[in-house]
């Protein structure tokens, strides 16, 4: 499995708005229709990856907590589909159904929203404020498979619940560490 790092995206951008079909719902939605009123973590993921697997319960942990104090999560995986044929979006319906997923699990055919977030890893994690603009971006917590470390969610909490608080967000942050997303030659 290869080890990518995220980008890093500028803190205090804003989020680059979307329109994607829900694996789920078979709908197609938009940010601005799903950001929460208090704030919106957006999570680049995929099916197939041991690292978003790994991470897995973590997240759906923490959108059952946050969802109701008015943060709302949202997934999205860009990975190519003819190359990384487990990542179809039929098989991302069974994957959010199967871990019980809370939040809509986007599928970004063309890759034009992973490139406008400069994602580059699954998992990507990026945390927005009431407003839309960028204030944490980087790793759900330090651990990884098969590294021993109980799966906490330790960076991505304090972020929120900073957010939350109104209190500030240490800009100094980890990037986030998984596989690359799977590009598709032509992008």
């Amino acid at each position: 499995m290869a080890r990518t790092e995220s980008k890093m995206l500028a803190l205090g951008t804003v989020a680059p708005e979307f329109s994607l079909l829900d694996s789920v719902s078979k709908k197609t939605m938009n940010l601005h229709s799903l950001n929460g009123s208090k704030g919106t973590v957006i999570m680049f993921i995929c099916n197939h990856c041991p690292f978003v697997v790994h991470v897995n319960p973590e997240i759906t942990k923490m959108a059952l907590e946050y969802q109701k104090q008015g943060i709302h999560f949202i997934a999205i995986s860009s990975n190519d589909v003819e190359k990384y044929p487990e990542d179809d979006p039929q098989f991302m319906r069974i994957k959010a159904k199967a871990e019980n997923y809370t939040f809509p699990y986007l599928y970004d055919e063309d890759q034009s929203v992973a490139k406008k977030y400069d994602a580059a890893c699954t998992p990507d994690f990026y945390l927005f404020d009431e407003g839309l603009k960028l204030v944490y971006r980087g790793q759900l917590d330090d651990s990884r498979p098969g590294n021993g470390l109980s799966l906490t969610g330790k960076d991505l909490r304090s972020a929120i619940e900073n957010l939350l608080k109104g209190e500030e967000i240490n800009p100094v942050q980890k990037p986030s560490i998984g596989c690359n997303i799977k590009w598709k030659s032509n992008a």
